[in-house]
This record gives C-alpha cells, structure tokens and sequence, in this order.
C-alpha cells in the first residue's frame, strides 16, 4: 500500500504542539511519527502549523431559496480557506425552511457540485411539523433547532412549552441532539426600541429575563 507524508515542526495534536511527521495511507491518516520519519516515503516538509480542520456547527447558508444572502459554493469555499472542513448547515432562512424530509430532500438536490468541504444538516422542530418530525429525525439531519421566541422567519415557528416538550421526545426516541434558541419575550415593554449603534442598548434590547425564564422552561 501507497504511503506518503508531511512533516512540520509545528503539529497540534491533543497533546499539545509537537514536531512531526504525518504519514497518508490512501489520503488517510495511519500514524503520527517523530519529525526524522519518513525518509522512504514521498514526504513534503511544511513550514506552516498542521492542525486538524475545525467544524463549525451553526452555519445559516440559505441554500436554496435565499442564495443571494449566501450558498453553499461560496460558503465551503470560504470555509475551506479558512481552515473549516466541516460546516453544519441550519434549518431556516433557506426556502423551504428544513422541517419536512421533502424540504431536505430539496435542499440536498440544491448543494449538488457545490461542496468543497463535508456539510451535514439540522432540522427544524416547530409548532406546525411536530407530526412531521419523527420522519425528519429518520431522514439524515443531525438534529434539530427550535426557538422558543420568533426566529426571524414566519415560516419556521416558535414552540410553546407544549409542544417543546412533544418534539424533546421525539428527538430523545431517535437518540438525536436538539438544539434551542432559549428567549421568552413575555414582556414586550422591557424592550428598548432606541438601540442606534450602541452596542450596550442592543443588549439592553434583549432582558436577561428572557432568557432565563426560556431556559427554566427548558429544564423543566
């Protein structure tokens, strides 16, 4: 079998930042060797730090429906250049927003030959798909996303405590991650409408109550 390698002074691994040499089977990592290893096998020396690629799991892409705010073409790249190799795409702000396995199935067609590192998907738990969720959490997304306040987008609903608790186990049953945007905005009146450029008033804007009243319920 083919081998090859890299080697840097400057390796993180998760013991720390040590020299080495990396060695490829096939263009998978088989071993981790001393820096000197490596003199039989094609073996390109790097001056740069090699780290392992980082996951971002909070990516809104908008694929498809909103493309022009962003794809998935010019958001892999990105990511890819940045050192990025995986990127876990949220359920809203595309059209169809991602709480049917129809909508991630359109969504999927969307992305073809446009992925330049590896994308894995959340859905959508909310008020209006919970008979449609145990199908969802079967259909290959990595979990789900509620919000407990509005998201921004009328088509991905908030849920009510009722039905949090219903898509919690579904979610539970499948053995799957559910995500939630913790916020209750029982009192609009707390709100501060003159934020302006102040970054103060725009926290301001959002009470500490909010969230903690959301995330007792939560808990709850």
């Amino acid at each position: 079998m083919s081998e090859s390698a890299i080697r840097s002074r400057r390796v993180i691994t998760p013991d720390g930042e040590i020299e080495a040499t990396i060695v490829f089977e096939q263009g998978v990592i088989s071993a981790i060797k001393n820096y000197d290893f490596g003199n039989h096998i094609a073996c390109y020396t790097s001056k740069n730090v090699i780290l392992p690629g980082l996951v971002d799991s909070h990516v809104h892409i908008n694929e498809p429906g909103r493309t022009d705010w962003e794809g998935f073409d010019t958001a892999t790249h990105a990511a890819a250049a940045g050192g990025i190799t995986s990127l876990v795409d949220m359920p809203l702000n595309c059209i169809p927003v991602t709480t049917t396995t129809a909508a991630l199935k359109t969504k999927l067609a969307s992305v073809d030959q446009k992925l330049w590192v590896d994308c894995g998907y959340w859905g959508g738990a909310t008020a209006d798909n919970l008979a449609a969720l145990p199908d969802l959490l079967q259909s290959g997304v990595l979990g789900v996303k509620s919000f407990t306040i509005h998201s921004g987008i009328d088509e991905f609903q908030a849920v009510n405590e009722e039905q949090l608790l219903a898509a919690m186990r579904c979610t539970a049953q499948a053995g799957l991650p559910h995500l939630i945007h913790a916020e209750l905005d029982a009192n609009p009146s707390d709100i501060q409408t003159n934020i302006g450029q102040s970054y103060a008033r725009f926290l301001a804007s959002r009470p500490p109550s909010w969230e903690n009243n959301a995330i007792a319920m939560v808990i709850r």
